[in-house]
Order: C-alpha cells, then structure tokens, then sequence
C-alpha cells in the first residue's frame, strides 16, 4: 500500500517578530505589558527575523532537498517568512504558499500582551488556574489550552495526508504549533511534550524535520531527523 504521508515535512518557526523583540524588552525591565500596538495577526518580521528568513531560504537552495508544498499561518510574520523563503531560493518561485487559519498561534484571550508577571498581577486568578490546570490543559478565557490547539491540528495532518502524500511538504507557524506538532506525531504525552518544551524555546526559523520511514505499518512512518535545527542562522 502506498504512503498517505508526504516524502519529507519540515515545521520551520517564523523569524524573529517585533512582538518578540518587545516581550524581551519587556521582560527584562520587568514590565507587565508587551508594547505592540494593533493585533497580534499583524505584528511583522523584525529586520533580524527578515534575515533569517532569507538565510533559511539560501540554506535550502544550498540542500538536497525543497519544498514541493507550502503551508502557512495567517499572521502576517509566518507569511513574511514564507515569502522570503520562497524569495531565496528554499521553494520554486512560482510555488503558491497555501494560508490555512489552523495553524495560527495559540490564541491568548484577555493574557493577550502580558508577560508572566504582568499576569500574576492583572490576573491573579488565571495564574493560580494555570498553576493547578498545569500548562497544557490551562485555557484563559476567550484563549486556548494546548489541547485545543492540538486539536485543530490534527486536521491539518489529515489535510496533508489526503493531498499531499509523496510530496515535500514545509510548515512554517509558531513555537506551540510546531510543540504540538510534534505531539501528534510522536503520540507523546502531556509530559513528554512539556519536557521538549523546558528544554527551551523554539528558535526563530529553526527547522525540524521528519521523514517517511516506509518499513513502520502499512503506510509507513514520519520519524524525526532533526529538532530545532539553527545550521541555517549561524552566520
């Protein structure tokens, strides 16, 4: 029987945002809001993040192998990244990027734009919910648990394996999407995929690929070949 999965997948974690560069900020002076004026869909790349776009795309074009098939999150800085993957030479130059809303960051509800302190002290209450839930169950009002992102993602990889079976297939999204991506895939646990994530973050467009073992079942394996891979952004 033939393979329903693709060839190769690659999650690919959009390059660094300006949302990112003010949480820093706002961390480090100990503040409680992150300064991002508008919706967290249209916070762009930062130059840094443009780059290393750029710099996956030339390490693609330098590789054995590119996408055939490219798939991204709605927000504005996972779409910059894919434009200018595509740009450097990482897809073909007439390759579609496919938009699907499934793969959208984790949706925070009224946490939106706080840091951890800044929670503690505007929401009390949700602090000591995500203490006792635990973070992959936790869900703020009007936001997501990890579970509910999981499950919106499980339809994505029946879309994959219904259209794109053979194929070479990228990913580009977010650091919970490509966390429970990798839960789905591997049928973690809820404390084998919190234990990747204390390893630390997901690096702005680091790669993690998985590839099609054809001797696991009828239809064959994804088994994953790197993780958080950053070869790309050395330079």
């Amino acid at each position: 029987m033939a393979s329903r999965w693709p060839k190769i997948l690659w999650l690919v974690r959009h390059g660094q945002s300006a949302g990112n560069v003010a949480r820093d900020a706002a961390q480090a002076a100990g503040l409680h809001r992150i300064e991002v004026a508008g919706r967290d869909v249209d916070v762009p790349l930062s130059p840094l993040g443009e780059e290393q776009a750029r710099a996956l795309g030339r390490w693609f074009a330098g590789g054995e192998a590119r996408p055939t098939v490219v798939l991204s999150s709605p927000y504005l800085r996972a779409q910059q990244t894919a434009q200018l993957f595509r740009a450097s030479g990482g897809c073909d130059a007439d390759l579609a990027i496919c938009i699907d809303e499934r793969l959208r960051e984790k949706e925070f509800g009224i946490l939106d734009g706080l840091t951890t302190s800044g929670v503690a002290s505007v929401y009390p209450e949700q602090a000591e919910f995500r203490r006792i839930l635990g973070k992959f169950y936790h869900r703020p009002p009007g936001g997501e648990s990890w579970a509910d992102v999981i499950l919106r993602l499980r339809s994505v990889l029946d879309t994959v394996s219904l259209h794109h079976a053979g194929e070479h297939v990228v990913i580009v999204a977010h650091q919970v999407v490509v966390l429970c991506l990798r839960y789905i895939l591997e049928q973690m646990d809820e404390a084998g995929v919190l234990a990747v994530d204390r390893q630390g973050d997901v690096a702005n467009c680091s790669v993690t690929e998985y590839r099609l073992d054809a001797s696991h079942g009828a239809s064959g394996k994804l088994m994953l070949t790197r993780y958080n891979e950053v070869a790309p952004m050395d330079d």
